[in-house]
């Protein structure tokens, strides 16, 4: 998500999540291997030194916070890994808005199925009405974050954190059901001309797939077929065992915040987005798509549909990536607190990193993922 300097509003915001989620701090480990020991292959293309090295300070250096969980995928294959006490290969750990390019797949998936089409009018009622403006956003449009919808991420100028979208949309006024909170939005700007990112956009989408695959009100059967779809087009191909995503209480996927997976099975996730949506020689997502998804907007150069990308931005923030220091065919998927996976196709590269660092505090993140690459060689 997108860096913000409050580091109150950061703080608020976990102090809300705990009331749902049980907390921002240490997950009960499932399971706890090797913590504290880098695991390195035998075999990998950078020496075992130096690679040990450029992965220390992510658990050593107190400037990068804590880091639960790092897994290096290089050519296909895991080549190195790192966990801290508590946490292991086998521990579910939150996806915060990571859970976005998630999201952004499946969507890819139901247009490729013809069961959703990316340039007419979302199908969502609530805007259907005579003289609504709403009725002019697309899928393109949510996906590029660029609705035009009135939303606010979390505080900001005058916007208390209590008072920001999201916080009240995933845990105060709007958590029994997220869409209905998300889609009763107003405009704010014309759909397609204003960057605004926002998990309410996302959680749209998610509504959306929902109702495409059933007409049922009923939460349990719209949470079931939801599931069922997610499991069964992605994450079982993938070999994502672990991913487990939330559901409010009206059976809507939390599309922009909420998937638990382990660190081993996100990196499966990059790791199919650097193929460009194929696995085992299986082509479970049309190349287009991944390309769209990479592809930047027209309305914020460093975010593709649903996925961040190493350029710079055109809009008066902070830069989310690192444009000029690494390749700028990068990608990645973030998530609030520092969730990273980061894809480099050029070193045929995929990097995970969870933990917990306050968003105002990343750019030391951003300098050890810069060195990381770097010591790769590019194919």
């Amino acid at each position: 998500m997108p860096r913000n300097k409050m580091t109150a509003a950061a703080t608020a915001f976990c102090a809300i999540a705990a009331f749902t989620l049980g907390s921002c701090g240490k997950a009960p480990a499932l399971k706890a291997t090797r913590p504290g020991t880098t695991v390195i292959v035998d075999d990998a293309v950078v020496g075992k030194d130096k690679l040990a090295a450029a992965i220390a300070p992510f658990f050593e250096d107190p400037a990068l916070s804590e880091t639960r969980a790092l897994v290096i995928m290089q050519g296909g294959r895991v080549i190195a890994e790192r966990y801290s006490p508590g946490y292991g290969p086998d521990t579910r750990l939150i996806s915060w808005s990571m859970a976005k390019s998630v999201t952004g797949t499946l969507i890819g998936m139901m247009v490729a199925d013809g069961r959703l089409a990316l340039d007419e009018p979302a199908p969502v009622a609530e805007w259907q009405t005579p003289r609504d403006g709403r009725a002019a956003i697309t899928l393109r449009h949510l996906l590029h974050m660029s609705s035009g919808l009135d939303h606010t991420e979390l505080a900001e100028g005058e916007v208390e954190i209590f008072d920001a979208d999201t916080p009240r949309m995933l845990f105060l006024d709007g958590r029994e059901n997220v869409a209905r909170y998300a889609e009763t939005r107003p405009l704010e700007a014309t759909p397609g001309e204003k960057f605004e990112y926002s998990s309410a956009t996302s959680n749209i989408l998610a509504d959306i797939m929902t109702r495409s695959l059933t007409e049922s009100k009923d939460p349990e059967v719209r949470r079931d077929a939801m599931l069922e779809y997610a499991r069964g087009r992605l994450f079982e191909p993938l070999g994502m065992t672990s991913a487990i995503p939330q559901f409010d209480r009206h059976g809507t996927m939390l599309g922009g915040s909420m998937i638990h997976a382990t660190a081993r099975d996100w990196a499966k996730f990059g790791e199919f987005l650097r193929n460009n949506g194929s696995v085992r020689a299986a082509q479970l997502l049309p190349t287009s798509w991944t390309r769209f998804m990479k592809t930047p907007s027209k309305t914020d150069n460093s975010y593709g549909a649903h996925i961040w990308l190493n350029r710079p931005n055109n809009a008066n923030r902070n830069q989310v990536l690192f444009p000029g220091r690494a390749p700028s065919d990068v990608f990645a998927a973030l998530g609030h607190l520092g969730q990273f996976i980061i894809v480099s196709p050029q070193h045929r590269l995929t990097i995970v990193r969870l933990g917990n660092t306050p968003d105002d505090r990343l750019d030391p993140l951003d300098d050890q993922f810069v060195k990381l690459i770097s010591i790769f060689p590019k194919s």
